[in-house]
């Protein structure tokens, strides 16, 4: 524990008015946001951080704080954001937070299906573009224009059996991909 936090809690426990502020003025608007991550209700959590603080002024003088006054104070709270919902059995207040929790996690998983997409099209593009010219016209009028081997043989003056090898060898490039991606997405 430092040396200023010390004081402050031997002021406080001297019941010093000015130290007491100076813990509340630092302590009390991050310990309402904390509190709201449990009650989702911002009256409440201001009245059960207020409670926090009257408790710790009305205790002053027996207070006993192995840790720092700030993990004190948080650890106070905490329980009585657990009290308060034990007390009275919220459990729609659970469920609330059920939803809340899996809105987020969609809304974080359409983050990630967006950004996944994003560098699948960007991989995609790359094995096109590190394909050589007349196996990427290939691969662009089989799946790109959906024609046949043979339409493809006929409109680049190839054979057919050409147009299935350079085939063959674009799959094996993205064979490459494919096994890259499954990896990345995967954690395999």
């Amino acid at each position: 524990m430092s040396a200023q936090v010390e004081s402050n809690i031997v002021e406080i426990q001297k019941r010093n008015h000015l130290a007491f502020k100076r813990l509340f003025d630092s302590l009390y608007g991050e310990l309402v946001i904390y509190a709201q991550t449990y009650l989702y209700d911002e009256d409440l959590s201001k009245d059960l951080v207020q409670e926090a603080f009257v408790k710790i002024w009305e205790k002053a003088d027996r207070l006993q704080i192995q840790t720092n006054l700030r993990a004190y104070m948080y650890a106070m709270v905490r329980n009585k954001c657990l009290n308060h919902l034990k007390k009275y059995k919220i459990s729609d207040n659970a469920k609330f937070l059920e939803e809340q929790a899996v809105l987020e996690f969609q809304d974080l998983d359409e983050d990630i299906e967006f950004d996944e997409l994003q560098l699948l099209h960007h991989k995609v593009l790359e094995v096109m573009d590190s394909l050589p010219h007349k196996m990427r016209t290939i691969v662009e009028l089989r799946f790109k224009a959906s024609y046949r081997y043979q339409e493809i043989a006929d409109e680049l003056n190839l054979s057919v059996n050409t147009v299935k090898t350079q085939l063959q060898r674009a799959k094996a490039k993205f064979s490459e991909l494919i096994l890259f991606l499954l990896f990345l997405f995967l954690d395999v």
